[in-house]
């Protein structure tokens, strides 16, 4: 279920207006109108973008009065950032034994100091 909801927020984050769409909601709540307000294009193409982050569950909408506004939903962060975290330590990891084979490597490795003495044996 995890990895199927990743591939939605992160399907729905590749799009630029969208991630745009997020950054504005991370602000605060918006209707699709003001959404749509930056942009040229239709307040239909916008709830469709609302739509797309909606079902990968970045933003959700309630009723407010008159207003239906859009909220993100900032814990959906959290999955994404614990995939990222994992990947990121692992990689880390790999890099630490790397420097340590690289130090080992440089402390086995002879000086010219000891080339030259053991040549002139």
């Amino acid at each position: 279920m995890a990895g199927d909801q990743l591939s939605r927020i992160f399907a729905a984050l590749a799009d630029p207006t969208r991630r745009d769409m997020v950054a504005r909601l991370a602000a605060g709540d918006a209707t699709v109108g003001e959404l749509a307000d930056p942009y040229e294009v239709s307040v239909q193409a916008v709830s469709k973008h609302i739509k797309v982050l909606s079902d990968a569950g970045l933003v959700s909408q309630h009723k407010d009065a008159q207003r239906r506004p859009c909220h993100l939903e900032a814990e959906v962060f959290d999955l994404m950032t614990k995939w990222i975290e994992r990947y990121r330590q692992q990689a880390e990891e790999r890099y630490a034994r790397l420097d340590a084979v690289l130090a080992e490597m440089r402390d086995e490795r002879p000086t010219d100091h000891h080339r030259e003495h053991g040549a002139a044996s």
